[in-house]
């Protein structure tokens, strides 16, 4: 029996790791959309959002199925469908490294996707690990590999997505995935396919180095019909909620489409924070794919859902995926081109009623919003950001009303909402409504603890406790203090920096903007210095002077 090869991390956890966070991103990266040669057939990407054809928007909630070494289990499909997904990601092979799937088998696997009305994701998995792993080979090699299945594709694009390569570099040589990647799209797109692309992280699909993420505005830009979507695949490296929603709220904040391409609630790297993947995604609506149905081995084999392919017996990680908060259980959406049962309907709910905000706090807002009628039924509501004409996601409701967290005080915002029905349809934008939130609560009292965790030549690691010692919470908090000359931050997490000159200044994030009464939060950094190494010995916390601990 062959049993997948999974991912590892060997190298050491550096600053590539360390997250800059959403509120320094957006002004830093405008995604230019390169005009397209051909308008797309099926799926397409717009405004950073995966778009059906008839212009749904689509949330991928589903699984990986190993399909290449396990193709006497096609009926798997079958089953994964019966548990609520709407998507399925099948491992194939260009036959480098295993039994090379055929154009016929790949028309089976699609046939098959389609009969159990699942959107197929189609990976080549012989990419692996390139340039660390014995016997991996290139994006060029799976690119070829597709225009040699082009047939059993052909005319499918609102069916299939194309997944060029898994995890197309190790953690040797992952400095050249920009280049690799925008060549293996030109050479899909100059064979004639116009079918969506997802393109995997480098580093074992964990981006552990930021390339793919610091690179994906390019990487986007190179593809002619602006139609790819980028995967991250969160094992040990991404173990913390901030890390997790750092990385998928970069791509977010800069109109890039991502999804998790692969995860699990656990691994040898690591342990990973499902709960928070689960959680991020359902918020953000972007799209995830756990790892996997049935079938794994050499130590992993916790990573199966079902035992044995038998879908009556869930294992606690199948259980966890399919039937638990955030789960595809709860989240799953079919895709509109199945018409979801509703006898193919393409009609799109009324708009709903211009938003009212009220509850309004330095970091927070409570939006209310007259309901949207639709013909089978409002399944819920999608509330976005509009900055510049441009939108980002930021929650979504069954109901007709929702708070907004994390926001910046003394700040104006201005928001919308779209509704969604059972089929998938998406409704005109709402009238917008803007609100600026209330300036941040004085500190009253504070201390502020700083340490040095780690140095190395040319540059250091330290973090910041911030210590709310008044008798009321703070909510939305600036930090301050100043540097010598030759330090500077070079990342942070937990906070967003801005430093001119040795004037260093910290903003919350969302999920530490809050300081209950004689409670505390920590930021991290890493930095750059040149010389010695001291500590600030002064610090003010919104306006207000801190002991020092």
């Amino acid at each position: 029996m062959r049993s997948p090869e999974r991912r590892r991390r060997t190298a050491p956890r550096t600053a590539g790791l360390l997250v800059t966070l959403l509120g320094l991103l957006l002004p830093l990266l405008a995604v230019t959309t390169p005009a397209a040669h051909a308008a797309p057939t099926g799926f397409r990407v717009e405004n950073g959002r995966l778009l059906e054809a008839s212009g749904n928007d689509f949330v991928m909630r589903g699984v990986n199925h190993a399909h290449t070494w396990y193709a006497d289990r096609i009926s798997s499909l079958a089953h994964i469908k019966a548990k609520g997904a709407n998507t399925v990601r099948v491992v194939l092979s260009s036959g480098d490294r295993w039994t090379r799937n055929d154009a016929s088998d790949v028309a089976d696997v699609v046939a098959q996707c389609k009969q159990n009305r699942l959107i197929c994701v189609l990976e080549v998995h012989d990419t692996t690990g390139y340039g660390e792993q014995s016997g991996a080979v290139t994006l060029s090699r799976a690119a070829d590999y597709w225009i040699g299945v082009q047939s059993a594709l052909a005319g499918e694009e609102d069916h299939v997505i194309v997944n060029i390569g898994n995890e197309p570099h190790g953690n040797t040589g992952y400095e050249n995935w920009t280049a690799d990647t925008k060549a293996a799209i030109q050479k899909l797109r100059d064979a004639g396919f116009d079918h969506t692309l997802m393109v995997d992280a480098p580093n074992w699909g964990q981006d552990w180095a930021f390339t793919m993420r610091d690179n994906a505005a390019s990487v986007f830009a190179a593809d002619p019909d602006a139609n790819t979507v980028f995967s991250i695949h969160m094992y040990g490296v991404f173990d913390t909620a901030a890390e997790i929603s750092d990385y998928l709220g970069h791509f977010v904040a800069a109109r890039l489409p991502v999804v998790v391409g692969e995860f699990g609630h656990d691994h040898s790297d690591g342990n990973p924070d499902e709960d928070a993947i689960l959680a991020v995604t359902g918020q953000l609506r972007l799209g995830y794919l756990g790892w996997s149905w049935s079938g794994n081995g050499g130590g992993v084999e916790y990573l199966d859902m079902v035992t044995g392919f038998d879908p009556n017996q869930l294992t606690s990680w199948g259980e966890r995926l399919f039937d638990g908060a955030d789960g595809i259980a709860a989240t799953s959406e079919e895709a509109a081109v199945y018409g979801s049962g509703t006898g193919e309907d393409t009609t799109a709910p009324t708009a709903p009623g211009t938003p009212g905000a009220s509850a309004v706090t330095a970091s927070s807002v409570t939006l209310r919003w007259g309901a949207a009628t639709d013909e089978v039924g409002v399944t819920g509501y999608d509330v976005v950001r509009v900055t510049g004409g441009a939108e980002s996601a930021v929650t979504s409701t069954s109901g007709t009303s929702a708070t907004v967290t994390g926001l910046t005080p003394d700040t104006s915002y201005t928001f919308a909402v779209y509704a969604r029905d059972a089929a998938g349809n998406r409704s005109q934008r709402s009238a917008t409504v803007s609100v600026t939130t209330s300036p941040g609560s004085a500190a009253g009292a504070c201390a502020v603890g700083y340490r040095v965790t780690g140095e190395w030549p040319g540059g250091f690691q330290g973090e910041v406790t911030v210590r709310n010692t008044s008798g009321s919470a703070v909510d939305g908090w600036t930090l301050s203090w100043a540097f010598p000359a030759d330090q500077r931050i070079t990342n942070m997490w937990g906070g967003t920096p801005a430093q001119s000159g040795s004037e260093v200044t910290v903003t919350s994030a969302p999920y530490t903007a809050s300081i209950p009464a004689a409670g505390s939060v920590t930021v991290g950094f890493t930095g750059a210095r040149s010389g010695s190494n001291p500590s600030p010995t002064a610090f003010v916390l919104n306006g207000a002077d801190c002991s020092v601990t």
